[in-house]
């Protein structure tokens, strides 16, 4: 593969697989914070509210696993395409139906459904194309590159703007939205090339059931006790930050007094961090070393939780996103690496999918559990419970990720891969 200067010098295949990426981004980040708006603005039920994330995340639950498994069937880059299409005319429904005031928290919900459905195979397949884009060696700055687009779309410039534009029409961040769909997928239709899994276990695998191959990428997980380890992590880690997100925009306007612009920037906060952190990922990890990323990681998710529900102050409550930005940048980089690393090319996308559904199932139940706290015992009360939740699992999983384990893993012979050639 020809690598030049494009993208930090990871190739014009991987810049225009990081431009449809970070498009995309701003899109979701837009719809992220304007489903809350949309529904608070319907109800103030601390419950009702919090569902839209669930609804959103329940597909995950569904789907991840069998989303794997097309990933590892299909051709990646044809796969991406038609997700993004059917994603524009999903969000387009629904922008339409809120700007002629047809539109109810049912159908928010349901174009949710349908949307996230489309991000569990998109995301897994975008997963799986990356090892075969850029050399190994440089997993950690492509990695850091598309989590830093990401999050420079999706909170630094998404917050903000998607307040903004709620503000001005309900349904104009959901548009926005469709259109940046509409533009990734061009992107992805100029990425050249073949982007399955190698021919040979491709025609022995359509011989095989759907549920063969999901046990098969089960089990090959199950056996790696790194990876697992991380994968289990972030599933009970996202029940108690989901639960706090969920009810994030209830806190920001009870307690520290924010309409929905200042609502937006409290993501904003979350996504400077997570800029820096992606940018100077490679060299902050290569410095303090994998295993004390993750350690330090785990206590300053300690500590976010620990500001919400303390404070009442705006900057504190920033300040608190911010390091957790940082840390969820650092963090994603590491584990992605290491997953993509270890992981045989023809079980990528399995993988892959099989890690973010252990992480949705969380975020789904973590959704639900913020409300139902929320509800129950007062606003700040998922926070109390997500402090708790994350020390006990930093006393648990503490020695997991000593450095040996995890020198190891970063020294092991890279995998025998057949590499699709792409078309610049």
């Amino acid at each position: 593969m020809t690598q030049d200067n494009t993208t930090a010098g990871l190739g014009t295949v991987f810049a225009r697989l990081w431009a449809a990426s970070t498009l995309s981004a701003l899109g979701s980040g837009l719809a992220t914070v304007a489903a809350p708006l949309f529904v608070a603005s319907r109800t103030d039920d601390p419950l009702v509210v919090a569902a839209a994330s669930a609804v959103a995340w329940l597909p995950w639950l569904l789907f991840a696993l069998p989303g794997g498994v097309l990933v590892d069937r299909m051709d990646r880059r044809r796969l991406m395409i038609i997700i993004d299409l059917v994603r524009v005319v999903a969000l387009a429904v629904l922008a339409t139906a809120i700007m002629s005031g047809r539109a109810g928290v049912v159908l928010l919900y349901v174009v949710l459904f349908v949307v996230n459905t489309g991000e569990i195979v998109f995301r897994s397949a975008s997963q799986a194309m990356l090892p075969t884009v850029v050399p190994r060696h440089r997993l950690e700055r492509a990695n850091g590159w598309l989590g830093g687009g990401t999050t420079l779309m999706n909170g630094m410039l998404a917050g903000p703007l998607g307040g903004f534009l709620f503000a001005l029409s309900a349904g104009s961040p959901f548009l926005v939205n469709a259109v940046t769909y509409a533009l990734s997928a061009v992107l992805v239709a100029l990425i050249g090339g073949d982007f399955r899994a190698a021919a040979t276990d491709s025609r022995v695998r359509s011989t095989r059931s759907m549920r063969a191959e999901i046990v098969e990428g089960l089990r090959w997980l199950a056996h790696q006790r790194l990876l697992r380890t991380m994968a289990v992590l972030i599933g009970l880690l996202n029940v108690t930050l989901t639960a706090a997100l969920a009810v994030l925009v209830l806190l920001a306007a009870e307690r520290l007094r924010l309409g929905s612009v200042g609502y937006g920037l409290l993501f904003t906060c979350m996504a400077v961090g997570g800029v820096l952190g992606a940018l100077l990922g490679d060299r902050l990890i290569a410095w303090i070393s994998p295993t004390w990323t993750i350690r330090v990681g785990l206590l300053i998710e300690a500590g976010l939780h620990l500001a919400l529900a303390a404070s009442r102050s705006t900057i504190v409550v920033g300040i608190a996103l911010f390091a957790f930005g940082m840390h969820s940048a650092l963090w994603n980089i590491v584990a992605n690496s290491l997953r993509q690393r270890l992981t045989p090319p023809t079980l990528q996308g399995r993988v892959a999918s099989t890690t973010l559904f252990v992480a949705a199932g969380g975020n789904c139940v973590g959704a639900l559990l913020g409300g139902l706290l929320a509800a129950r015992f007062g606003i700040t009360a998922p926070y109390w419970v997500g402090l708790v939740v994350a020390i006990g699992v930093s006393l648990a999983t503490w020695r997991v990720f000593d450095r040996a384990t995890v020198a190891r893993a970063y020294a092991d012979p890279p995998l025998v891969e057949q590499r699709p050639t792409p078309v610049p």
